[in-house]
């Protein structure tokens, strides 16, 4: 079951990092975000916001496009921040998130509708980001329960 969705604009980046911190605050170890959206929607500078918000080092984050899984230590816990785009499902099926997601972090992960074993239920946050026209972002933010 979902909590209805929340939905905001943003007008450039750093408000879109600002969502990203405000969701990040309301985070604990074991929850899981998964990102939608295009390429060069914002879905990494929403992480950077994540990271900001849980107490990492928000200048540590980068889209992981090529390492596949960062992590960044925070004050409540530790972040994992997960890409999947150049990654095909069976690919994504060896890669244990599994068990990444059922660990004492949080997990963000990009391009989550690449993953067919993606979890749903509580603790769970889907965020779709969308281009609203020049830099504006539409941002949706639905928590399962």
């Amino acid at each position: 079951m979902t909590t209805p969705s929340r939905v905001l604009e943003t007008a450039d980046e750093a408000e879109t990092e600002s969502v990203g911190e405000s969701v990040g605050r309301t985070l604990a170890a074991g929850n899981v975000v998964l990102l939608y959206g295009d390429l060069g929607a914002g879905k990494t500078a929403f992480v950077r916001g994540l990271a900001r918000g849980i107490g990492a080092n928000p200048d540590d984050v980068s889209s992981p496009t090529f390492t596949i899984v960062q992590e960044y230590a925070g004050a409540a816990a530790t972040l994992y921040h997960v890409d999947l785009y150049r990654l095909e499902p069976p690919e994504i099926d060896d890669l244990g998130l599994e068990d990444l997601v059922s660990g004492e972090g949080v997990v963000a992960i990009e391009w989550a509708e690449r993953w067919r074993g993606r979890p749903d239920g509580e603790g769970v946050l889907q965020v779709t980001i969308a281009d609203a026209g020049e830099d504006r972002r539409q941002i949706t933010v639905q928590r399962s329960t």
